[in-house]
């Protein structure tokens, strides 16, 4: 006899929360029920799914294998009962991952709209830059800016927009002659970028490109920071037009290399592999897509 499918999601949620408490509360029921649930289907299935210390809880080879298989039919049963049960508009919850700086600035707002536009469905939105685990967090989306550095998998994406990045300074004796002379002039390095000082412009109309070696006199982790010490005028940066447009508009930052381009970025929605995307998921997209963030 086949151990009860309802037990799978018990299992699932014990590896993904990381305890049986924290599955408890994720799944509305008592940390006993749980236990014994995940208990009941190592019986049924003789094996050992999750190996339990007093400090945490692990998978067995059997039991990461397994969960692998499970998780997406279970996230895809999920999402198509949520088909259903929101075919007169969204209500469960929408949960929300984006960068700190982009979600900020742009996600939040977009949010705003989408929570006016449906009440009745409450959104979850985590701001941090690091890299999501859309399954153990249960996400419904995570918003990811600039270049994704390995391959989605599984998981879907779609193409959101994409973003310019701007060398850009406090007002000043600021002005430039090439992208060469960066060499030599006080750089603002974001830390979490692949390669904070070295950047490649390309003239605006041609194939001339430079590239460039700053040298740093801040580094910091997250854009707001980049953005607070340009600000006070401690050195260049670059910067999503994003994150600087209203103090370029304002005057208070200027643009110091007019006719020099640097790359794009893009803006990609990753998702959950999934036949079904309930509503609340399709029509926050739509509203992002649609340049209405």
């Amino acid at each position: 006899m086949l151990p009860s499918l309802d037990r799978l999601a018990f299992f699932a949620a014990t590896l993904e929360a990381g305890s049986f408490t924290a599955a408890a509360a994720r799944l509305g029921v008592t940390k006993s029920l749980v236990s014994q649930q995940v208990a009941r289907l190592e019986q049924e299935l003789r094996t050992t799914l999750i190996t339990r210390t007093s400090r945490r809880l692990s998978p067995t080879e059997a039991g990461a294998a397994l969960h692998a298989r499970c998780a997406p039919a279970l996230a895809e049963a999920a999402a198509a009962l949520a088909e259903v049960a929101e075919g007169a508009g969204p209500a469960a919850t929408l949960r929300i991952a984006a960068p700190l700086d982009y979600g900020t600035a742009v996600i939040a707002p977009a949010v705003a709209r989408f929570i006016a536009a449906h009440p009745a469905c409450p959104v979850e939105l985590r701001l941090a830059d690091t890299v999501h685990d859309l399954m153990a967090e249960r996400l419904d989306l995570a918003i990811r800016t600039g270049w994704l550095r390995e391959e989605p998998g599984s998981f879907a994406t779609r193409r959101l927009g994409s973003f310019r990045q701007l060398l850009v300074c406090a007002p000043g004796p600021a002005a430039l002659d090439s992208p060469a002379a960066l060499a030599t002039r006080p750089w603002i390095a974001h830390a979490r970028l692949k390669e904070p000082c070295r950047w490649r412009f390309r003239r605006d109309g041609s194939a001339e490109t430079v590239t460039v070696e700053t040298r740093a006199v801040a580094t910091v982790d997250t854009t707001p920071a980049v953005r607070a010490l340009a600000l006070a005028g401690t050195g260049y940066a670059i910067l999503p037009d994003y994150a600087v447009a209203e103090d370029l508009a304002a005057g208070r930052l200027v643009a110091p290399l007019p006719g020099w381009l640097l790359p794009e970025g893009g803006v990609i929605a990753l998702l959950p592999p999934a036949r079904f995307r309930p509503a609340r998921v399709r029509l926050f997209l739509e509203l992002l897509a649609n340049g209405n963030a």
